[in-house]
């Protein structure tokens, strides 16, 4: 049997490592519990909230209560309240709590504890409008590149601005998926409209539902009429950055917002109309998250009415003085400089690398270097590089030998992980395929029993020719 101070002991470290906020009060509305969870929350230290009334710590708007005061004046429960309000620096602080009267046997309220969870950076981000209208800068003329596959892939975004078709846009991350779906935006008759993106890996599954489709007031304690983003783009286009990190619920409440045209706000019972064109990109080839079940095979279908596949940096590489260029003019009236350009020596490393980052790599890589220029440099060399690159592009190793070369590469192939070993068989068999029906992609594609779409993404990714 565990003694009453052995179990008080266990209870007090159990409720510190609950992830959601912990808050006791007793029948004065004094704190006896505070976890390390709440007083993260609110930006406390325990020992400035232990033994201490509620008001003599946080503030409250003027038409509103502390939650667990109201749970123990009145004995009822609150599940799913929101809650705004101050710590003792003023700081704003939004919650949603579950918020409960703590009987004795006798039914005598001794106290309340309420269980709070944070949503203060979501609010915020309301609040600053960041999840509203995009800032919609880039065109066609911003995106450049002049490699035969990039401009294929140019060249289908300009056709797909005349219709209002879904649009799914696949590539690695860094590659410029956002660029295309503003230009294709601005290209098209809703430019006039809003154009708002939506990262959905960037909310929890909680809340991006309410942020998508919007909410009715009463749909839950403290809830307000708030228009999703599907109401605030209408007549424009939404843009759903990485749909795979959507959960399969809310990916089959998305097909069917593309398929009625109509969304419902959380807590209605009403269907709105929308007239809003979607884009969504994806980071990884479509048939594998559809395999991982990261992707809804109807919703793929309904997305992918235009598929853009945008090539990685590494099958472009005859862009990069062209990007690199770019770069260095952008950041040149940014910090103020002269730089004219880089050596042919940066440019031979840059050629010889794989780019894991893409674009976006390429454009830190040169602000990083130009941080590094000393006084009356006009070009960029070896030495201006970031470290980190320098590492990646084993910059600073000796030259090896042939046989040295060989044991390395057999070396490499032995250790290869998991992942890499199957791209390596796969890239091998697609090769084998291809060769027995004459390098003919349809009949390859029917024997392989995939798309030919789906090949031909494969055979750019792994590079196949």
């Amino acid at each position: 049997m565990i003694k009453i101070e052995g179990f008080q002991t266990i209870l007090y470290s159990l409720v510190d490592v609950i992830d959601s906020g912990i808050h006791i009060i007793d029948t004065k509305g004094r704190t006896i519990v505070y976890n390390k969870k709440m007083a993260e929350i609110e930006g406390m230290e325990s020992d400035e909230v232990l033994g201490k009334k509620i008001h003599e710590i946080f503030k409250f708007k003027e038409e509103t209560e502390s939650t667990l005061i109201r749970a123990l004046h009145s004995g009822k429960k609150t599940e799913n309240s929101k809650q705004t309000y101050f710590n003792n620096l003023g700081q704003e602080i939004t919650t949603i709590n579950n918020t409960f009267p703590i009987m004795d046997q006798n039914q005598r309220i001794i106290g309340a504890i309420e269980v709070a969870k944070d949503i203060t950076n979501l609010e915020r981000l309301i609040k600053d409008n960041i999840l509203n209208k995009g800032d919609t800068k880039y065109t066609f003329d911003s995106i450049i590149g002049t490699s035969e596959n990039f401009l294929e892939v140019i060249e289908k975004s300009k056709r797909s601005t005349r219709t209002t078709s879904s649009i799914l846009i696949v590539g690695e991350t860094g590659t410029g998926k956002e660029l295309f779906a503003q230009s294709i935006h601005n290209g098209s008759s809703r430019s006039t409209h809003p154009f708002i993106s939506q990262n959905c890996a960037a909310l929890p599954d909680s809340l991006i539902e309410g942020i998508l489709f919007g909410t009715k007031k009463g749909a839950f304690t403290g809830s307000i009429e708030r228009p999703g983003l599907f109401e605030q783009a209408q007549g424009g286009t939404i843009l759903l950055d990485e749909i795979n990190s959507l959960n399969p619920n809310l990916q089959a409440k998305l097909l069917r917002a593309l398929q009625e045209r109509t969304i419902r706000r959380v807590g209605d019972t009403k269907d709105k109309k929308i007239d809003v064109r979607v884009i969504a990109t994806i980071n990884e080839d479509p048939i594998d998250a559809i395999a991982n079940d990261h992707l809804r095979k109807d919703l793929y279908y309904r997305l992918s009415v235009v598929s853009l596949f945008i090539p990685p940096l590494r099958e472009r590489k005859e862009d990069i003085p062209l990007l690199a260029q770019s770069f260095i003019e952008k950041f040149n009236a940014l910090f103020e400089l002269n730089i004219e350009g880089i050596s042919e020596d940066v440019y031979a490393l840059f050629y010889d690398y794989d780019w894991p980052g893409n674009v976006r790599e390429l454009e830190h890589i040169i602000e990083g270097a130009m941080n590094l220029l000393e006084p009356g440099d006009t070009k960029i060399s070896p030495n201006h590089l970031p470290a980190l690159f320098k590492k990646k592009a084993h910059l600073e190793e000796a030259p090896a030998s042939k046989d040295e070369d060989h044991n390395k590469r057999e070396t490499q192939e032995s250790t290869l992980s998991l992942d890499d070993y199957i791209a390596n068989t796969e890239k091998q068999y697609l090769e084998k395929v291809l060769k027995e029906h004459g390098m003919n992609i349809s009949q390859a594609a029917k024997t392989l029993n995939i798309s030919r779409q789906s090949l031909q993404y494969r055979l750019k990714k792994y590079q196949v020719k």
